[in-house]
């Protein structure tokens, strides 16, 4: 519990405090570590931005309510943004600025002085405008500061009984659209739509369904994709083309996070 309690220990003399809590186990633990220590002086805020899907919505308040935190959902529309909408690979860096943007509104509000994320040291080795961005406006990252790896940030959430603790890690609906392409309502639904269909039909850890120019590219941990039946893959196929896509493929080699992240000419 060394870890664990290191990570109790940062939020010392730290409160009040605000945790941007999205659906996933990094912010979850920062939560549950910052509740521990403050009790209500935490507060948890999760941005309904449009490009997070319900899926990840729902389970933020859910871990919300297991952790016992209190918490505030901020609704705004990212597509309004035009930097953001036009895709480029700076896309996560004006995501973030903005939602910071929001976050010091309210920590300006409500008298609070520390804001932090789930960023984990693992993250700081990949390409990530976004943190950058967060950092740049004094948001803090507890994780990465104490050295937590993702895996280190798994065994600690196990160990304080979060039930997301090996939940696959998850980003906005929009990293499934190509840099080079338009983030737009149409596309970004139909990837939403997309994704369910196929967590009902295949079994598996990591499910992305990239929209390559209406094609829909379909991602699976590489065991998965072996056990993938020609059966499966035609009822998918019609399912998808239903909802808009034009066609189908399952990538070969499988799930890898930021694999579109080039630019589409």
């Amino acid at each position: 519990m060394k870890k664990l309690d290191s990570l109790i220990h940062w939020f010392d003399s730290k409160g009040p405090v605000m945790i941007a809590l999205s659906g996933g186990v990094d912010s979850a633990l920062v939560a549950y570590a910052a509740y521990q220590k403050l009790q209500n002086l935490a507060m948890a805020v999760t941005a309904d931005y449009k490009t997070l899907s319900q899926e990840e919505l729902e389970s933020a308040k859910n871990i919300c309510k297991e952790i016992g935190i209190r918490q505030t959902v901020i609704s705004y529309d990212e597509l309004e943004n035009a930097k953001f909408v036009q895709n480029d690979k700076k896309r996560c860096f004006y995501c973030r600025t903005e939602l910071a943007g929001h976050l010091l509104e309210l920590a300006k509000k409500n008298n609070i002085k520390t804001i932090v994320d789930g960023t984990n040291l693992s993250d700081l080795g990949d390409y990530r405008p976004g943190i950058a961005a967060l950092h740049e406006n004094g948001i803090k990252s507890p994780l990465a500061e104490l050295e937590f790896s993702k895996n280190d940030v798994r065994q600690q959430a196990k160990m304080a009984g979060l039930s997301i603790y090996d939940r696959p890690s998850n980003s906005c609906l929009a990293s499934r659209i190509p840099w080079g392409r338009r983030v737009t309502a149409e596309r970004l639904l139909r990837i939403e739509l997309g994704e369910t269909l196929v967590k009902n039909a295949v079994d598996a850890k990591q499910i992305r369904v990239r929209d390559i120019d209406g094609v829909a590219k379909i991602e699976v941990d590489y065991e998965t994709v072996k056990k993938i039946s020609k059966q499966i893959i035609n009822q998918l196929d019609s399912q998808l083309r239903l909802i808009g896509f034009k066609s189908v493929i399952i990538d070969p080699q499988g799930y890898s996070p930021g694999k579109i992240n080039v630019i589409v000419n």
